[in-house]
């Protein structure tokens, strides 16, 4: 139960951190089939899907490493399902908040 409240802590920042980037957030825990994306925002020119990982610390490695393949191709998938949904025509982004303990949370932009 503690891991979750820390996942929904970090997607909490990773939002408030795209907000003040200018990101307007449109759906967290966006859900479909068995697929979930953290965070979908929207630029003045794209939907990205964004997927936050959150760690305590680096010492068994940086958080964006824990996205593996697999979980790209769900979120992938999911985010296809939000496309359709939606009837979005324009540009999409797939990226990943990295979180470590207290550090500002890193933006990695376009992971695929």
């Amino acid at each position: 139960m503690e891991h979750i409240l820390k996942g929904k802590a970090g997607e909490d920042k990773a939002c408030l951190f795209l907000m003040e980037q200018g990101y307007e957030i449109l759906e967290r825990n966006y859900r479909s089939g068995r697929g979930e994306i953290d965070i979908i925002t929207k630029t003045s020119t794209c939907i990205c899907f964004v997927e936050v990982k959150y760690r305590k610390h680096n010492k068994f490695g940086f958080p964006e490493v824990f996205v593996t393949d697999k979980k790209m191709q769900k979120i992938m998938q999911t985010a296809e399902a939000y496309v359709v949904e939606h009837n979005w025509n324009g540009r999409i982004r797939f990226d990943v908040i990295a979180i470590t303990g207290t550090e500002n949370p890193v933006h990695i932009m376009d992971v695929t």
